[in-house]
């Protein structure tokens, strides 16, 4: 019989604009401090600590060489707690926390640590690409075999953006002024200080040699509003989609600390949420967008719950249309969608994203009393996370 998997720990930095308070900041020390911060939280012994397991996307330059490992020597933990870094794109450390999850329901580790981190100021978006392109190497999506079963496509997200907006009639005022109550609503949320338990400050560092603590995200628009956004430049011409409505290039760094029943006997701490379903899939990587979808529908169903079940649920807004399309197939209601904001107001750090919207919706859980919660992000190729946790 599988063993529990209980969340003990969730803790996150703030999002730091691209070339803000946190551009100077190195992945592995970043990466470091949420560790530590565990560790103070839980009064876990490190050595205890059986794994840590990192999302990151773009792993080159200072993200290269296992940026989960190098966290692990830039922190307090031991050398005798090992690390790696996986890439799922943009739900790498969902998939992470599901690893981890994983881990300790088999009963082959007690203690696991997930996380991850993107210093996108440092290590741009699509880094590893044209890295690879300029090496010789090639586009990812050169390969003879995806070219023959996808001929004369060209994969992106952007494409897959409008088409999203397309099929479910998403028109440019619906997505404009989806973003605008993604700042209203985490603008609300900083102002009420619900984000403050799960904030771990930081020391600013950019090229201004800002010195001071960080302790808000940077990117929430208290100014925002429907009509500066619907002047801004769509991406395509006659798209729908523009800079506004998608989310912001974000720095940061989140982890949470998941354990099974052995595990909570060597801690100091009470678990605050079993861990219920965990699934990932496949699905159109033309679309690309489109899977929290089948990967909700496969987590609900997995669980025996519906989407009435569900208190909150976080879905990565990653573009407008992905969260509003969710809705509409899922039949939710969005009051409890995205309820302090997402990705387009608080910014998405990639391989930190899953680990960092799975720490709020823990914390917004806890703040409501509620017990479902249900998270799903797309990923780039068409596959995508979804995971449903039951507060204690």
């Amino acid at each position: 019989m599988a063993e529990n998997a209980y969340i003990v720990a969730a803790t996150r930095t703030p999002g730091g604009k691209k070339n803000g308070s946190l551009s100077k900041w190195h992945p592995a020390d970043i990466g470091a401090a949420v560790l530590d911060e565990l560790v103070n939280i839980t009064g876990v012994d490190p050595k205890d600590i059986d794994d840590v397991i990192f999302g990151c996307v773009d792993q080159v330059g200072a993200q290269s060489g296992n940026v989960a490992r190098n966290a692990v020597l830039a922190s307090s933990l031991p050398e005798s707690v090992p690390g790696t870094t996986i890439d799922r794109q943009c739900g790498s450390s969902q998939q992470a926390l599901h690893f981890a999850t994983q881990a300790v329901m088999s009963g082959t580790q007690d203690i696991v640590i997930a996380g991850g981190v993107e210093v996108m100021s440092i290590v741009p978006i699509g880094a590893s690409v044209t890295d690879g392109m300029n090496a010789g190497h090639g586009f990812p999506f050169n390969a003879e075999g995806i070219e023959k079963r996808y001929p004369g496509v060209f994969f992106s997200q952007f494409t897959g953006a409008e088409l999203v907006a397309n099929k479910w009639n998403l028109s440019r005022e619906d997505l404009d002024q989806f973003a605008f109550e993604s700042h209203l609503k985490a603008a609300a949320a900083a102002n009420a200080g619900f984000f403050n338990k799960e904030i771990l400050p930081l020391q600013g560092r950019n090229d201004n040699g800002n010195d001071s603590m960080i302790i808000a995200d940077e990117g929430i628009r208290f100014n925002a509003s429907v009509e500066a956004l619907s002047g801004l430049k769509t991406v395509i011409e006659g798209g729908v989609i523009t800079a506004g409505n998608a989310s912001q290039i974000t720095d940061g760094a989140s982890a949470i600390m998941v354990c099974n029943d052995a595990g909570l006997k060597k801690l100091k701490a009470d678990p605050r949420a079993k861990i219920k379903t965990i699934t990932v899939v496949g699905d159109d990587p033309v679309f690309m967008l489109t899977g929290p979808i089948p990967a909700s529908k496969l987590a609900l169903k997995k669980a025996d719950l519906s989407i009435d079940d569900m208190d909150i649920y976080e879905v990565n807004e990653a573009f407008a249309p992905v969260p509003l399309a969710w809705a509409i197939e899922l039949g939710a209601d969005k009051s409890k969608l995205n309820v302090n904001g997402g990705a387009i107001a608080l910014g998405h750090p990639l391989g930190s994203t899953g680990t960092k919207l799975m720490t709020t919706m823990l914390h917004e859980l806890e703040r409501r009393n509620g017990k479902y919660a249900l998270q799903a992000i797309c990923e780039g190729g068409g596959t995508a996370n979804a995971t449903i946790i039951e507060r204690l």
